[in-house]
């Protein structure tokens, strides 16, 4: 008799969260490794934000608050919507969890049913279509292409609808590949899910402010008001804010589908940390221009990481216009043999073998649902991400 039931058969380990478990087990056993496989800004969280934090703790702001997230921060993530994205909520229409994870977690499991397709775009975060199995329904990968940044088409979008659609996921800047969608691209998907009334939107802005190159941010119920009423706007504090143990996600959407959510919730974790509300109120309210700081040192990154791994034997790699990933194609290195004598014969072999001849550890492609690739969090100091691309440099051409 097993012990688990059949939906915990239905998922995987996170992906992400090994490959950095197992950088840290190489790491305390005295290896150099240099993981590139976390995404997480590797800055500190704002003074401002930390102070508001000790204050909440001073003022005993440390008991159960309402499941879904206190009042300052309702106000405060529908003055954000408002403010940035010209989106009007209430504050009913708002919800707040722990991290961007859980309330997508929520959402999923609140409206699907056995039966129901989701469609990802692929490559996709890790989470997506293991939280849709969870819930019981069909996750419907829709592969892109290099040639097209990652990007996904109208008419590949169009092609994947069914009647048992329920869900679009939509995640811009995407990770793991970065790519963002400007108002014409973003605007041909919008013209396309007007027609299909069914098709429920949840979008994924978790890097919306995590853009370069003068990009401009847009999301789809900005751009097409006829989506605003099946439409889910799910964001966070973890990446902008370099806030990502704090644990504090928010979306706003439909009443109906946030009073679910609530539900829940109720019976899950209950409240977000009191004093992490807190702190993410000072986030949303405080003073913005570190973003801008951070951004340029960010940029710079990309530029080097995307230049040295363009120069590594049989690597391909597209500038990404935001979030703090890149996605290489490895093509050029399957069917080769490593250093090792172990033959190359997917992106997961590439991958293990880069870490045990040099110690880099990245994410296998595959683990995105698209591959042959693997992505680089340049999350990282610049000084450990140039050493990282020589040791890729020096892994990639040693291969037969």
């Amino acid at each position: 008799m097993s012990l688990v039931s059949a939906a915990m058969k239905r998922i995987n380990p996170s992906a992400t969260i090994a490959i950095s478990n197992k950088a840290r087990e190489l790491k305390a056993a005295g290896r150099d490794v240099i993981a590139l496989a976390a995404g997480e800004p590797d800055f500190d969280t704002p003074d401002n934000i930390k102070e508001a934090a000790i204050k909440a703790i001073n003022g005993n702001q440390t008991r159960y608050t309402a499941v879904d997230g206190i009042p300052e921060l309702k106000a405060a993530i529908v003055a954000k919507f408002k403010r940035e994205n010209g989106l009007t909520y209430k504050p009913s229409q708002v919800t707040v969890g722990t991290g961007g994870k859980q309330v997508l977690f929520n959402a999923l499991l609140a409206t699907v049913d056995a039966g129901d397709e989701v469609i990802i775009p692929a490559p996709y975060w890790v989470s997506y279509p293991d939280i849709v199995n969870f819930a019981g329904g069909t996750p419907v990968a829709i592969e892109t292409k290099l040639e097209d940044n990652f990007k996904l088409k109208p008419e590949a979008l169009e092609a994947a609808i069914t009647p048992k659609t329920k869900w679009l996921i939509f995640n811009s800047p995407s990770n793991p590949s970065g790519a963002a969608y400007n108002r014409d691209e973003m605007k041909a998907l919008t013209d396309v899910l007007v027609k299909y009334p069914h098709v429920l939107i949840l979008t994924d802005d978790m890097y919306e402010h995590l853009v370069y190159d003068d990009f401009e941010f847009v999301t789809p119920a900005q751009i097409e008001p006829a989506l605003y009423d099946r439409t889910l706007t799910m964001n966070g504090v973890s990446k902008a804010y370099c806030m990502t143990g704090w644990r504090i996600g928010y979306a706003a959407g439909p009443e109906e589908l946030i009073k679910a959510i609530g539900t829940l919730q109720s019976q899950s974790t209950s409240n977000p940390n009191s004093i992490a509300q807190w702190a993410a109120v000072e986030a949303l309210n405080g003073p913005q221009d570190f973003i801008a700081a951070n951004n340029k040192v960010f940029k710079e990154r990309r530029d080097l990481v995307v230049s040295m791994l363009n120069q590594a034997n049989g690597l391909t790699c597209p500038k990404p216009e935001g979030a703090f990933y890149v996605y290489p194609s490895c093509a050029g290195a399957i069917g080769k043999t490593a250093p090792s004598g172990k033959l190359i014969a997917t992106d997961e072999d590439f991958a293990t073998e880069l870490l045990d001849a040099e110690g880099v550890a990245v994410v296998h492609g595959s683990a995105f649902g698209l591959g042959p690739a693997f992505r680089i969090s340049y999350a990282t100091s610049t000084k450990d991400l140039e050493e990282a691309c020589l040791r890729i440099q020096r892994f990639c051409g040693s291969l037969r």
